[in-house]
């Protein structure tokens, strides 16, 4: 299963954490890395300095924040392999897997077992088979030969092991059959629970000999502890756990993380959104009654089925999920069902109901087309909250006060799950949509807003990806949280049509245009914002000629008394910004570092096979060996429990070319040959051992630490072939480059829709092209906590009577504006239309940032000088020889 970018950029976050905590310990390497710049941008606020777990500077201990729907657990199961090379430095690590629940445990575990499961196939592509998964309750299950020798991975709740008096608790009760796994374990071990004076009785010995528990077991060989949904697991009771259990590190996985947990890394639900694994934005409506928001709920499902008839990108039947009332309250899931069969004539054999009493979804695939029933309806009051996951769900409706519930969150979170992880044409499949019954639309807003932040969205990205139903919500901005985006402007026209016209007419609606039929009868357009011409005569097309002339004559009054409200994007303007090109071998490609290494073989067979002293050194010592690794002393010991694997190796097995073997395993690249990997690496080693004379015996305990700076040498390489690739295309003599309108990126309505805003309210932008409520949100603040430089900096563009409109591009927005540079993307910071029709693409930075720019103003340049003259490129700095920003971006004009 391909990670995704998010999912690669947090893994490889932990990794460099893991790999510098091996060095400069745990808390020197966390405040380096949340520290730097766009490392503190991301986390906003969660990062800050390191809080060690019970005080233990040396157990490497963090989160990483990831919304509902971003793939904790794919991710867990790739980060073990992450711990083991970087960190832990064993073969095959000891894996204690917990979770918040049994329902979650059973499913985990299951999963893992499963060879077919991705979760278990990423284990499988680091450690190979066997491997060796056990739910908790089975540990009786484990050999003594397993150990050291396959993956071990124990999954079990966070409630097995959180208890306060350790008797009579199954995995720290004394048990006869774990004996062979302590018969080189001194009875009287430091740090493992003793048998005390109850259990003494019982089996015989000494109260101060060690229990052969499974506790005690992960105790002795250090397991690396995963803990899912960490919010959960946060009490002082849980740390004493982690205490027992002795964890080598301990790295947790939550949407919603506690303040001393230490996050590493978050995602960002706008980045879910762009690698289209979450519905967003949330569409909502709000009902007086519960029957208005049932009717509401059948009528959107029935309107998203049209849509999927004509979605050939993969089967979806959307299904509604219905969260009904506790027993003895007004609408239950009884009273539900029989509502949904009498007043709404709903196939019985459509709906299911999952609660922990009834169970109808047991054994039915959702996703099959042929299933019998083809289920349309769920029912549930909170038993779907565990595991449960359909990315057919689409409509969250709530009969219950979502407000005061614990696990409308939970619900919610199934809806928004992306079918196929796949963009649909049709903009409605691209939504999620939740139906609530409230006295105003403010209320629902709000308590839909609470429970998405729940689930992991930071607070202006919840309100950003919240809009109303035009038919059952309201954009009246005293009725929303505040500042909010400008109100929407809306007009209702009233037509008579035949259902076959109407339908019709439904198929033909853009995504800002609703067309309705109420009980009584009345058809009704509904036109929300600002549309073009043909989106209308697209509607009208399918009308009889009376309604089409009349939804004319109100759009276009409409449209005249609202005009002046609209932004450009609003009104329908488009742009251009020209893409950078360049003739590589005879083809005309898309300027992208990584494309250009395609057609630039590199090898290792000519790279140096040499490691210097002052790279890499190993010296015995007395009691183990201590390592010199680019100037940074580490000590391994032979009781380390990182060595414990090698311990139990015959030294008469050793030989170079099982060295070799080993740290290929390691030192794997995709873009290397296994053949010319392994020759390297054998010269490589042959050099360590004869040339410098390192003893094989010291090679083969520190091989983990070796490979990592193998891996860093070919990583090295690479980038230096890349680099190279990347100058040859673009900037050598001979070089070909041009821009091209045609690839070009193109600005429009909506591009930066889920994106945070601006939110201030001391200034409007008046020349924003999205509009003065769109302006994405901008980067850094002042110390004093007021606006920082990059707000300035578009105050001062916003004021140039030079430009017509401009927009803040948004990095790794996958529609913004972006140039090339060695190691990925540059992303300017404003593009801009002049009134004279060139383009200004302005890459802003503070005097801090500077120094690190040169490469992106070279290819800013190189953008410039090849558009012939439609295009200007400006690096702007706070000021450069007393001019401002503004006297910078004129110089340049």
């Amino acid at each position: 299963m391909q990670l995704k970018t998010y999912q690669r950029e947090t893994l490889g976050t932990l990794r460099r954490f893991l790999r510098d905590a091996r060095v400069r310990g745990p808390k020197a390497a966390y405040e380096a890395i949340t520290s730097e710049p766009d490392q503190a941008r991301r986390l906003r606020g969660y990062g800050g300095s390191y809080t060690p777990l019970l005080g233990d500077e040396e157990l490497p201990y963090v989160c990483l924040r990831l919304p509902t729907g971003g793939g904790k657990t794919i991710l867990a199961a790739h980060s073990i392999a992450a711990a083991a090379e970087d960190y832990i430095g064993q073969e095959f690590p000891m894996v204690l897997w917990l979770v918040p629940s049994t329902t979650i445990r059973k499913q985990t575990a299951e999963a893992l077992q499963n060879p077919r499961h991705p979760y278990r196939k990423a284990l499988s592509e680091h450690f190979g088979e066997p491997l060796r998964v056990f739910d908790m309750s089975d540990f009786l299950r484990l050999r003594p030969h397993d150990i050291g020798r396959h993956l071990c991975v124990f999954v079990g709740t966070i409630q097995n092991l959180r208890v306060s008096n350790t008797d009579g608790r199954k995995v720290y009760d004394h048990q006869e059959d774990l004996e062979p796994f302590f018969t080189k374990v001194p009875k009287r071990a430091k740090g493992l629970e003793p048998l005390g004076e109850d259990l003494t009785k019982k089996v015989g010995g000494d109260p101060a000999d060690i229990r052969y528990s499974f506790a005690n077991l992960m105790h002795l060989h250090r397991p690396l502890m995963i803990v899912d949904e960490a919010h959960k697991a946060v009490t002082g009771l849980s740390r004493e756990m982690q205490s027992r259990v002795n964890p080598a590190a301990v790295i947790e996985f939550t949407a919603t993380p506690q303040k001393k947990s230490n996050i590493l890394h978050a995602v960002s639900a706008l980045e879910l959104k762009n690698e289209q694994m979450i519905k967003l934005p949330v569409q909502l409506g709000e009902h007086q009654t519960w029957q208005g928001a049932v009717t509401a709920a059948i009528a959107k499902r029935a309107e998203l089925a049209e849509e999927a008839e004509k979605d050939r990108e993969g089967y979806i039947r959307p299904i509604v999920l219905f969260q009904a009332q506790d027993k003895g309250q007004e609408v239950t899931v009884e009273v539900l069902k029989q509502h949904l069969i009498d007043v709404h004539r709903v196939d019985e054999s459509s709906i299911a109901i999952a609660t922990g009493e009834q169970r109808e979804l047991d054994g039915i695939d959702l996703f099959d087309p042929n299933a019998d029933p083809l289920i349309e309806y769920v029912i549930t009051k909170e038993a779907l909250k565990e595991g449960w996951d359909c990315s057919f769900a689409y409509v969250f409706c709530s009969v219950a006060n979502i407000k005061s519930s614990t696990d409308a969150e939970q619900l919610l979170g199934r809806v928004l799950r992306m079918p196929y992880a796949t963009r649909r044409k049709s903009p409605k499949l691209n939504k999620a949509y939740a139906n609530l019954v409230s006295k105003s639309f403010a209320e629902a807003a709000t308590a839909l807003r609470d429970r998405l932040v729940d689930m992991g969205f930071e607070e202006t990205e919840a309100e950003e990806n919240i809009e109303a139903d035009p038919q059952f919500g309201s954009d009246d901005p005293d009725d929303l949280w505040a500042p909010r985006r400008r109100p929407k402007p809306s007009v209702r026209i009233e037509i008579e049509a035949s259902d076959e016209e109407l339908s019709n007419a439904r198929e033909a609606a853009s995504d800002n245009i609703a067309v309705t039929k109420d009980d009584d009868g009345k058809a009704t357009i509904v036109v929300t914002g600002f549309v073009r011409d043909e989106e209308i005569e697209q509607v009208a097309a399918a009308l009889p000629q009376a309604a089409a002339d009349r939804i004319r004559e109100d759009v276009a009054k409409y449209n005249a008394e609202h005009a002046h409200k609209a932004s450009p994007a609003e009104k329908g303007e488009e742009f251009v910004v020209p893409a950078l090109m360049a003739h590589v071998q005879g083809d005309l490609v898309f300027a992208d570092s990584e494309r250009f290494a395609e057609y630039f073989d590199w090898s290792l067979k000519d790279a140096p096979v040499q490691l210097g002293k002052d790279e890499f050194d190993v010296n015995a010592t007395e009691d183990g060996f201590e390592i010199d690794l680019d100037g940074n002393n580490l000590t391994l010991k032979p009781t380390d429990q990182s060595d414990q694997l090698l311990l139990d190796i015959e030294v008469d097995g050793w030989s170079e070319a099982s060295l070799v073997r080993l740290l290929a395993k390691q030192v794997r690249a995709d873009d290397v040959p296994a053949s010319e990997m392994l020759a390297w690496l054998s010269s490589v080693v042959q050099h360590l051992t004869g040339t410098r004379g390192l003893p094989l015996a010291a090679l083969m305990r520190c091989r983990f630490i070796l490979a990592r700076k193998l891996k860093d040498k070919v990583d090295a390489l690479r980038k230096a072939a890349r680099e190279n690739a990347y100058q040859t295309c673009l900037f050598a003599p001979d070089a070909e480059v041009e821009v091209s309108f045609d690839e070009g990126f193109r600005f429009f309505d909506g591009m930066f829709d889920g994106v945070p805003s601006y939110r201030g309210t001391k200034y409007t932008f008046a020349k924003h092209f999205l509009g003065p409520d769109r302006v994405p949100r901008f980067d850094g603040k002042g110390e004093d906590g007021a606006e920082g430089e990059e707000f300035k900096a578009a105050q001062l563009i916003d004021a140039m009577p030079e430009i017509e409109y401009w927009v803040r591009n948004v990095s790794q927005h996958p529609n913004a504006f972006r140039l090339p540079v060695a190691g990925g993307w540059t992303y300017p910071d404003f593009v801009a239309k002049l009134k004279d029709e060139r383009l200004l693409v302005v890459e802003y930075k503070g005097s801090h940032l500077v120094a690190d720019s040169a490469e992106k103003r070279a290819v800013g340049d190189l953008w410039q000088a090849r558009s012939g003259g439609d295009g200007v490129y400006v690096f702007a700095e706070k000021a450069v020889d007393g001019k401002g920003v503004r006297e910078q971006i004129r110089a340049q004009l």
